[in-house]
């Protein structure tokens, strides 16, 4: 019981849509933090890394299959978010909060054992960091420091008397927004592109023609693309909105912290 509250007493029961709100939205939101970190910032992996041969060889399929991964992520938070709505008159209880925060983080550490599991050792599609020597090392880092540890939080945190919100009514709205957050930034391109190349895959068909107009549409330079002249790199003036691209025919446009450093090992 948190000091300042009184006696204990039952808990005032909670919606099966509220419970399971919390649950939904931290799953998306773990899933989201992984696409993001590293898909995107990263690039330690992409979806189906691991997998040899055609399809798998190709870089694009290797986005789609990452975009289908997000895609599934909007559709749960989209449940979680239905969900919340749908229980809205529960905020305001007591522990509801609490229940909610614990919730998401035992949705959140589910999805990072979950993955880890199937991904990584059951279905081998992929390791968190496909270039290591040790991938079994960063696979259990991994699992315990975003997987075990939410779930133990989450489990600690949930209340099981009278226990005071955390925020009083504030926490179905600041989860929310953290979901919506997360899926504005898995679908963002860069806003700015400082020094490092552009990362700009085409989807089939782009002919080189429109590949040039694009990168035009931008004042780009090419820097280097590959033999399908699907996947180019260019260097794109600082400031300037690269959103555009993607009403032109590109799939993915990616700022790469390491330039070219995803293709590198892709390729290897």
């Amino acid at each position: 019981m948190i000091p300042g509250t009184g006696s204990r007493s039952a808990v005032s029961p909670f919606s099966g849509s509220y419970r399971w709100s919390g649950y939904a939205l931290g799953f998306a939101i773990g899933g989201f933090f992984d696409g993001i970190l590293l898909h995107q910032i990263l690039q330690w992996h992409h979806l189906l890394s691991a997998l040899d041969g055609a399809p798998y060889s190709d870089l694009r399929f290797q986005i789609l299959a990452d975009g289908v991964f997000h895609a599934l992520m909007y559709a749960v938070g989209g449940v979680g978010l239905w969900l919340l709505w749908r229980s809205r008159s529960e905020f305001g209880r007591t522990g509801a909060d609490r229940l909610l925060y614990s919730n998401a983080l035992i949705g959140f550490g589910a999805w990072h054992v979950i993955d880890a599991v199937a991904s990584h050792w059951l279905l081998g599609i992929h390791r968190i960091r496909m270039d290591s020597e040790f991938p079994l090392l960063w696979d259990l880092i991994w699992v315990v420091a975003f997987g075990l540890v939410p779930l133990l939080i989450g489990w600690l945190i949930r209340p099981d008397s009278d226990d005071a919100g955390l925020l009083k009514a504030g926490g179905p709205a600041s989860l929310a927004a953290l979901a919506i957050v997360g899926g504005v930034g898995a679908a963002l391109p860069p806003g700015d592109v400082d020094n490092a190349p552009l990362i700009v895959v085409f989807a089939p068909g782009t002919t080189a023609s429109d590949a040039f107009a694009a990168m035009a549409s931008v004042d780009g330079r090419l820097v280097w693309s590959d033999a399908t002249d699907q996947v180019w790199a260019i260097d794109v003036p600082p400031g300037r909105n690269t959103a555009g691209l993607y009403g032109r025919g590109a799939l993915l446009v990616s700022n790469s912290l390491v330039p070219l450093g995803c293709l590198d090992w892709f390729r290897s």
